[in-house]
C-alpha cells in the first residue's frame, strides 16, 4: 500500500528516515513528506497551502493511500480523509487527534516575526520526551523548522461527514489506549467519537516513536495497512 508519512510540528519528511526502509522491507511504499514552509524559506505558507500538498499526494498515489499524521499532523491526515474520503483508505493517528471544525490547527506556543520557534525541551519534559537521549533531543531541536504563523493558527475547515467512514487506526506512545477511549467516550474528541471504524494500537514510546521506536512503529502501520 502506498502510506504518505507527516510529521508533526517543527518536523519535515527527514523525520521518517528509520521508518520508511522498515516499511519498504515490510511491503510498502512509504512516501514521507515535507510540506510548504518545512524548510523551504516560505515563512508565509499557510494551512491551506500544507492541506493543498497533503491533497496532491493523495491524489497522485497510484492506490488509495493510507494517510499518517504525527502530534498536530494528525489533524492535516483527517482533513485529507474530510477532502477525499473516496481516495484514502485508511487514516494513522501517531500521539494525536484531529482537531474539529473551526479550531486553530496548532496555536500552542508564542510566535515570534511571523513564526513559531520550537520552544525548547521544558514544556516537553514528561511521558511526551522521557525517552529521548541527549543526542536524539539535540539533534531535534538542532534541526527545528519554526512554524509558519500562518500555518499554527489557520482554522480548521471541515466539510464531508463521509470522513467518518474512513478507517482509523490510533496509535498511542505517551498515553494508552484507555486513557485515548476515555477521552473519546468524554466527548473531548469529538471528530473521533462520531468514525464508524477506529482501532488502536499501543507502542511503548514518547511522542517521537519514529526516532525512538521506528522499526516497532512501522510495523503497526504495515499492520493496519494490510488489515
Amino acid at each position: 500500500m502506498d502510506i504518505l508519512l507527516i510529521a508533526g510540528l517543527w518536523l519535515d519528511g527527514s523525520a521518517w528516515d528509520d521508518v520508511v526502509p522498515a516499511l519498504e522491507q515490510l511491503g510498502h511504499r512509504p512516501v514521507a513528506l515535507t510540506l510548504p514552509g518545512q524548510g523551504d524559506g516560505a515563512e508565509s505558507a499557510t494551512l491551506q497551502d500544507q492541506v493543498a500538498a497533503v491533497l496532491a499526494a493523495v491524489d497522485a498515489a497510484p492506490d488509495r493511500p493510507m494517510v499518517v499524521g504525527h502530534s498536530a499532523a494528525c489533524t492535516l491526515a483527517w482533513l485529507a480523509a474530510d477532502a477525499r474520503p473516496e481516495r484514502v483508505a485508511k487514516v494513522a493517528l501517531v500521539g494525536g487527534f484531529p482537531s474539529g471544525e473551526g479550531q486553530p490547527y496548532a496555536d500552542f506556543f508564542e510566535t515570534r516575526d511571523g513564526v513559531m520557534p520550537f520552544p525548547g525541551w521544558g514544556p516537553l519534559e514528561g511521558p511526551d520526551s522521557a525517552d529521548l537521549d541527549e543526542e536524539t533531543r539535540s539533534r531535534i531541536a538542532s534541526t527545528a523548522i519554526p512554524v509558519p504563523e500562518q500555518v499554527a493558527k489557520g482554522r480548521i475547515r471541515l466539510t464531508d461527514e463521509s470522513r467518518f467512514d474512513v478507517p482509523v487506526l490510533l496509535v498511542c506512545p505517551e498515553f494508552t489506549p484507555a486513557q485515548a477511549q476515555d477521552w473519546i467516550d468524554a466527548g473531548d474528541v469529538p471528530e473521533l467519537t462520531r468514525t464508524k471504524h477506529l482501532d488502536y494500537a499501543d507502542i511503548d514510546s514518547g511522542h517521537w516513536p519514529m526516532f525512538t521506536k521506528p522499526v516497532e512503529l512501522a510495523r503497526l502501520l504495515a499492520a493496519a495497512a494490510n488489515a
